[in-house]
């Protein structure tokens, strides 16, 4: 198998893993992993996702934030705009 295809293969593997932990972490409230398993995880993707631009995907997980939040938590509109710890610094204001 060459590897590109091992690659494909991985980061699909991977983003399967990173959403099912997602929904089990924002949509039920019932992670199992720790953040610490989850962010290697996510971090191998992004590895992978550099490595190979041609495996990066709009819908990857590395491209949007969590998932849909439960219902009980009310909406709140931040003064100064939350971002993401892998927002680069040039562009946060």
């Amino acid at each position: 198998m060459a590897v590109a295809e091992k690659a494909r293969q991985r980061a699909e593997t991977l983003r399967r893993d990173i959403e099912t932990h997602n929904y089990r972490y924002y949509v039920l409230d019932a992670p199992t992993i720790p953040d610490a398993e989850y962010d290697k995880l996510f971090g191998e993707l992004v590895e992978l996702e550099r490595a190979h631009p041609e495996l990066l995907t709009p819908d990857s997980p590395t491209q949007r934030v969590g998932g849909i939040p439960l219902e009980e938590f009310p909406q709140v509109t931040h003064r100064t705009p939350m971002l993401s710890s892998t927002t680069p610094l040039a562009t946060r204001t």
